[in-house]
């Protein structure tokens, strides 16, 4: 009698463990289960930024070739622009030289109406800084030699193609950080296939070392998913309340 008593008392220790075991893996089971669907949604999010941002870049990209284009085709007209005036430039002062006062009068008339025609108001004034270095320097100086005008005609269309680097490098962060968000889901449900096959084994030390491994695995990936950048404009709270964020 008494050792059938003992062997009850030496049998509750046991089965106390095997009871709190089997809490721990239920407990961790909901919580993997919990952060697997949150880490497959910031995964997704990090998806659809990635997506968007890449769509936007090349929408910029598009654009600034477009007016990089623009850009040239003016650089042209101005030079072609320039060349007329220059010859009818040295015409006026040929038939100046002449005394030709009626010709002098057409040929001032002409670069008049072209200057107003064709000339934007950055260009006469690299123009009119053309003929000032000339006439100081005794070398002819073109308005395209002055300090960075040539690369004017090309801001607007660099500024766009600059915006759309940077969301082409916002995309492909958001890409890799997708990615990481995707391990994360990878190893998520690995632990969720090791929970569940614990209760298969019968020895307590298999199922303890199992339930450590799954622990462990957990614990790492979440660290890890945690030092991961959350999507970019990403609010908690305006997904709860429905609103959206500025």
């Amino acid at each position: 009698m008494e050792t059938v008593v003992n062997e009850v008392e030496v049998g509750k220790p046991k089965k106390r463990i095997d009871e709190w075991l089997e809490l721990i893996i239920v407990i961790m089971l909901g919580v993997t289960a919990l952060f697997t669907a949150w880490a497959t949604w910031i995964g997704g999010l990090h998806g659809g930024n990635q997506a968007a941002n890449f769509a936007k870049a090349n929408n910029m990209s598009a654009d600034g070739n477009s007016r990089w284009n623009e850009a040239s085709q003016s650089l042209m007209k101005d030079y072609i622009t320039y060349n007329e005036m220059n010859s009818m430039e040295i015409d006026m002062a040929y038939a100046n030289k002449r005394g030709d006062n009626e010709e002098v009068d057409r040929l001032e008339w002409k670069i008049e109406e072209m200057r107003a025609a064709n000339m934007s108001e950055e260009f006469q004034e690299a123009y009119a800084w053309a003929i000032a270095q000339s006439n100081e320097t005794g070398v002819l100086v073109t308005p395209f030699d002055k300090e960075g005008y040539t690369d004017s005609y090309y801001t607007d269309a660099q500024s766009v193609l600059n915006d759309a680097e940077v969301a082409m490098d916002q995309g492909e962060k958001d890409m890799a950080n997708g990615d990481k968000y995707g391990l994360v889901t990878v190893i998520y449900t690995v632990v969720l296939f090791v929970l569940g096959i614990v209760s298969t084994f019968k020895g307590r030390s298999n199922r303890v070392a199992l339930t450590v491994v799954a622990l462990f695995a957990f614990v790492i990936s979440t660290i890890y998913m945690l030092t991961v950048p959350m999507p970019s404009g990403f609010d908690l709270i305006s997904y709860i309340t429905g609103s959206s964020g500025d």
